[in-house]
């Protein structure tokens, strides 16, 4: 197993090479930031072109880890679709593949700055939750403490090249976008800067998850 295993406000988490964090003695599995129907939305506003299989993609990395972790419980922090329109105009296979993953286990949808959540799906809709040390939402909140938050896509470089990563410190932990064609802030943004403390530390997505000083 090539999960990155950390204490975080007490809690004993796991982030895996995915992007996705894990609480195993809660079997809660987290992700943020899917953006599903970004290529759709490109489209149809800009006229832009991208693959049109990150959907797929993404769907099936978040499949493969609730299978491998067992989760019961999936909460989705924020911005799961690109927009409104995306939410609302799933083609019917991907809406049936998201309802048969929240089939049997409780799923939440953290309300985000491109979408609402999507309502016509079910689950569990919060502007953010708290379980236990532990704080759930979309956007860092200033002076959050046990704060698990996403919106950044944060990305550090090493080796010349940058790769999606968590940040944490002892008050928070950012996590990278999960979905394909997300894009990415580096991590020596002023906007990520300001917020985690000096001494963070940035855990960069890959076959192996590696924890690096956050490049500032």
């Amino acid at each position: 197993m090539n999960d990155h295993p950390f204490t975080f406000a007490g809690a004993d988490l796991s982030f895996r090479p995915t992007g996705a964090l894990f609480w195993p003695a809660e079997r809660l599995l987290v992700v943020s930031d899917l953006h599903l129907g970004r290529s759709e939305r490109f489209a149809r506003r800009a006229g832009a072109l991208l693959p049109p299989y990150e959907v797929q993609d993404t769907l099936t990395r978040l499949e493969t880890d609730i299978d491998a972790t067992g989760a019961t419980t999936v909460i989705c922090l924020g911005d799961s679709f690109d927009d409104d329109a995306a939410a609302h105009g799933l083609d019917d296979s991907v809406a049936l593949w998201i309802t048969r993953l929240m089939a049997g286990r409780r799923w939440v949808w953290i309300e985000g700055n491109h979408d609402p959540g999507p309502v016509e799906l079910g689950g569990d809709h919060r502007a953010d939750l708290t379980l236990g040390p532990l704080t759930f939402r979309h956007i860092a909140a200033p002076g959050a403490v046990g704060e698990v938050s996403g919106h950044y896509h944060p990305k550090a470089r090493v080796a010349g090249r940058a790769r999606p990563c968590l940040l944490r410190d002892d008050a928070r932990v950012i996590l990278p976008a999960y979905g394909t064609y997300t894009g990415g802030l580096r991590s020596h943004d002023r906007a990520l800067t300001m917020l985690m403390q000096p001494g963070a530390v940035a855990v960069l997505t890959g076959t192996r998850p590696l924890a690096i000083p956050m490049p500032r």
